[in-house]
């Protein structure tokens, strides 16, 4: 299986990336059904958990980024030892990987279990939808480790190509979430505490299996052996290069998510933070596929790059781009013409369905931006998989903060658009991101290609 991947990896960058970025989609789809089941068996406890839970979200997206941040650098690194032919160094890698989401995990759970309340009260929560954060927040930080090592041992597999075995450690872990929500939510009577724990658990088995094939079973192109790991500065350097910018994306997507909230709450309270959450929970569903093409532009330019193949690197963006916006057109259509069926999922109850109508609405705008999104974030992607992880930083900040946020500002409040304006902001400021983001990624290649001469 791993000669396989590895033969993809070096073949065909539109094959590659199509292949490659097919089971990481249903890995991604299923990964982010986590947060589609829990919004729904979270409803039957009413507004103020989906609200307490919508405002633990933009902590677990910075703790959720690390983890997958630090598989990406694993990956970038990986990938382009890979293409170089350096079974030795891409295994190091691994091995380097491993121990550095380790030490994360253990820092970033002493850390949030410390910070988690204070920084609730910042995003604005009070009252009972403070107690429903905390009651989700505080189990889910203690099983931080599960969740680390689920999305970061994924990223070594992906880095030598091999998708399917960590779509197939997700698809078990999905599974057992499904069969846990229910029963820690309402059976124990854990309320939202329960959901965080069902959480925790998948992932923590998710990272088992994964741990396994990299560790016992051993069928792997890296050959990892801890005990015989020597700490390289450089292997380390290489993977944190990526790494550390890529779990920064997350952090100030955060920070975006958490000034949306504030501007939210001033114009309508609990009300707009559960309708953006019932919908955001919708809009990261739909991006996976999205994300999951961006995983397969990471490995494979990474390796096109490693083997110094400009045509390659180039062919694999720029398919990756198209493939990007036409999944994301399909997405678009489907979503607004079906806005108001699928906000009723999220606010099936009596006490909930006062949130159809303004859920529908921010699906039919905030889902506008997609299609040019596919061709952003292809870019993002493959300043990580050419190790230029901080460029890949600076347009999360371009897009999140500097496009969007000043612009869901300036159409919500300072036009006084209400929740309207917000959710066009979101839409206008994402779109003209990616299209700068795009056009500077080809401008990037054309670099690379003059000096490699290709």
């Amino acid at each position: 299986m791993a000669n396989k991947n590895i033969e993809l990896m070096r073949g065909n960058p539109e094959t590659a990336v199509r292949k490659l970025a097919i089971p990481v989609m249903i890995s991604m789809l299923l990964t982010a059904s986590y947060n589609i089941i829990d919004g729904i068996w979270i409803t039957g406890l009413g507004e103020a958990a989906i609200a307490g839970i919508g405002f633990v979200t933009p902590i677990f997206m910075i703790l959720n980024g690390v983890s997958v941040g630090l598989g990406s650098g694993a990956t970038s690194s990986i990938s382009r030892f890979v293409g170089a032919h350096d079974k030795n160094r891409a295994s190091d890698s691994a091995a380097h990987s491993i121990i550095i989401l380790f030490i994360a995990s253990i820092i970033l759970t002493l850390i949030f279990l410390v910070i988690q309340e204070p920084l609730l009260r910042i995003y604005g929560a009070t009252g009972t939808a403070l107690e429903e954060a905390l009651s989700y927040s505080t189990p889910l930080f203690l099983g931080l480790i599960g969740i680390m090592f689920a999305n970061g041992a994924s990223g070594i597999l992906r880095g030598e190509g091999d998708m399917k075995r960590a779509m197939y450690a997700v698809v078990v872990s999905v599974i057992l979430n499904a069969i846990l929500d229910p029963i820690f939510i309402y059976t124990f009577g854990l309320g939202a505490a329960g959901a965080a724990i069902a959480t925790v658990l998948s992932s923590l088995i998710s990272a088992i299996v994964i741990l396994y094939w990299l560790l016992v079973k051993k069928d792997t192109y890296v050959d990892i052996n801890l005990r015989k790991f020597k700490f390289n500065s450089k292997i380390t350097k290489n993977i944190l290069k990526v790494g550390i910018p890529a779990s920064l994306d997350m952090f100030i997507m955060s920070i975006a998510v958490a000034l949306y909230l504030i501007f939210i709450t001033i114009i309508s309270g609990d009300y707009g933070v559960a309708a953006y959450t019932s919908g955001q929970r919708i809009y990261l569903f739909a991006i996976m596929p999205l994300t999951a093409i961006g995983t397969a532009v990471v490995a494979v330019c990474g390796s096109a790059f490693g083997a110094e193949n400009g045509d390659y690197l180039s062919r694999a963006h720029k398919y990756g781009a198209k493939f990007g916006i036409l999944f994301g057109l399909a997405v678009t259509i489907i979503v607004v013409l079906f806005a108001t069926p699928i906000a009723s999922i999220f606010a099936y109850t009596p006490e909930t369905s006062h949130l159809v109508s303004g859920i529908a609405l921010f699906l039919q705008f905030a889902f506008l931006s997609i299609p040019l999104t596919g061709a952003g974030m292809a870019s993002s992607f493959l300043y990580q998989g050419i190790g230029r992880g901080v460029t890949s930083l600076f347009f999360t900040i371009f897009r999140e903060v500097i496009c969007t946020v000043i612009l869901t500002y300036l159409f919500g409040i300072v036009f006084g658009w209400g929740l309207i304006g917000i959710w066009i902001g979101l839409a206008v400021g994402r779109s003209i991101a990616s299209i700068v983001n795009y056009i500077y990624g080809r401008h990037t290649i054309k670099q690379i290609r003059t000096k490699l001469g290709t």
